[in-house]
């Protein structure tokens, strides 16, 4: 089958949009999970580009003859295209592409082990819009630099960098575990931006200079995708859950963790107001007991949460009488009413 990178969705048939369809499916649902349980975006993002890359992967084994597309044809970056409205969507999709497991593993560890520690500081919707602006400005960045190619970029790098550069822009004393330098260990971030970012300059130095073969990485789109983050990180992360850290000075001298912590502690809600009593109903019985136990020993995060999910199991929603549940939310545990009733303290 000859290759096309300028597919038009006319020529698509049924069985095509079937598999773009359920790549769609397996792409989103890691998001649906994580905000119905209120789990961390990153983690999400990890399983969802996983999940499109062994898609991909199954899809190689099937005969491409039935296809009328490859998905890097219709969903990669291709410069030369880049100007006609009909495809813009590989601005987005291009995203969730990778050449191959080493290339989607090298990304992942990027997110997981920086996005993670950024979206506790950030908060899940202000670290999507950090997430996004990195690859759209890796892409901006390799369209401009490349307008005339016609070979297809694909790959979530330009977000992990992003990633970096936001991080290296607001908390610059965190330290995360990453690999660097050939030993894994807790790093600071400007460090790891630093040797990441500079190793890239270097390659692209490289290129440029003649001193270094052909390569088939998009350096461009790595700087890019920090840079953009880098500049917009600050106003994007105002209000958020965490003060942002001024430049070169550290948060404070306790580790992120310790950091994250205390910041769960001052979100923890009052307990001394509950919704039964509001509702005309106060507890009654065991129940009343361990709202007591609650009010009294629930300062810290491990023993609110041992108190709440015993009381979650001896009471029931004032408005429904239905059962209740405990939830995470950003690391704070709290009661709520399956039917949206109560969501407490």
């Amino acid at each position: 089958m000859a290759r096309d990178f300028d597919i038009t969705w006319e020529q698509l048939e049924g069985l095509d949009f079937f598999l773009l369809l359920v790549m769609v499916i397996i792409s989103v649902a890691p998001f649906v999970s994580a905000a119905r349980n209120q789990t961390s975006f990153a983690l999400a993002m990890v399983l969802s580009l996983l999940l499109a890359h062994f898609f991909r992967f199954a899809l190689r084994t099937l005969d491409f003859d039935v296809l009328q597309f490859y998905p890097i044809d219709l969903m990669s970056i291709i410069p030369s295209i880049s100007d006609d409205p009909a495809q813009i969507h590989r601005m987005f999709t291009s995203a969730w592409l990778h050449a191959d497991f080493i290339h989607v593993l090298g990304n992942i560890l990027v997110i997981a082990l920086a996005g993670v520690p950024l979206e506790q500081r950030l908060g899940a919707k202000r670290w999507m819009v950090v997430y996004f602006l990195g690859f759209l400005g890796g892409n901006l960045a390799w369209i401009l630099s490349h307008p005339d190619s016609n070979t297809p970029a694909i790959g979530a790098s330009g977000a992990a960098f992003g990633i970096l550069g936001a991080y290296m822009a607001c908390w610059p004393e965190d330290k995360i575990e990453f690999p660097l330098l050939f030993f894994i260990r807790a790093w600071p971030v400007w460090l790891i931006a630093f040797v990441r970012l500079g190793i890239e300059i270097l390659q692209m130095y490289s290129i440029q200079s003649g001193t270094s073969g052909e390569t088939n990485i998009a350096h461009m789109a790595h700087v890019g995708g920090f840079f953009l983050c880098y500049a917009l990180a600050r106003t994007i992360a105002k209000g958020g859950p965490s003060p942002i850290g001024g430049p070169g000075e550290s948060m404070s001298g306790s580790s992120l963790s310790e950091n994250l912590r205390k910041q769960a502690i001052n979100r923890m809600g009052d307990t001394s107001v509950d919704p039964w009593s509001l509702a005309g109903s106060p507890l009654e019985g065991r129940a009343a007991r361990i709202l007591s136990k609650l009010r009294k020993e629930g300062d810290e995060l491990e023993t609110r949460r041992a108190w709440l999910e015993e009381l979650s199991e001896n009471a029931i929603c004032p408005v429904c009488e239905g059962e209740l549940k405990t939830i995470d939310e950003a690391g704070v545990c709290k009661i709520v009413c399956p039917s949206n009733h109560t969501k407490w303290p």
